[in-house]
């Protein structure tokens, strides 16, 4: 069955996005956030009441098994894990897309052999009377 224009773009792009998914490195899913805790010395500068307290100390929190899991972030990894949670944002949102274009394809080959199978049945005999592909032999031999 050849493919139409249309089906031959949703294939080479599902394969953009298979070939983007096979290249994809690290990642992680979560979200940082940024603590300030107040340590409760008294003579500390964290007591006064205009004081953040001490920090900032990144945490990255993220849902695992169903449950929302807490983990420390040290500061010399803080940004390599920012590029791991957008490596993740992109590897959902590529996934999100090759399902999308996934049923996009199979729908246009679903309609695409509808109208073949439509046109075969739409064919007309043809005018001509067929011939016998042997012609019957005489009794009389």
């Amino acid at each position: 069955m050849p493919t139409t224009p249309a089906i031959s773009a949703l294939q080479d792009r599902l394969e953009q996005v298979r070939l983007q998914l096979a290249s994809m490195g690290a990642m992680r899913p979560g979200s940082l956030a940024s603590r300030f805790r107040r340590c409760g010395k008294p003579g500390c500068h964290c007591a006064a009441p205009d004081s953040p307290g001490h920090g900032p100390y990144w945490t990255l929190t993220f849902k695992s098994g169903g449950k929302t899991v807490t983990r420390a972030i040290p500061p010399h990894a803080l940004e390599r894990t920012r590029q791991q949670i957008a490596a993740y944002k992109r590897f959902r949102s590529l996934t999100g897309e090759f399902v999308e274009l996934s049923e996009q394809l199979c729908q246009a080959q679903l309609r695409q052999g509808r109208e073949s199978a439509a046109a075969k049945a739409k064919k007309k005999p043809s005018p001509r009377p067929l011939s016998p592909t042997s012609r019957p032999r005489s009794k009389l031999s």
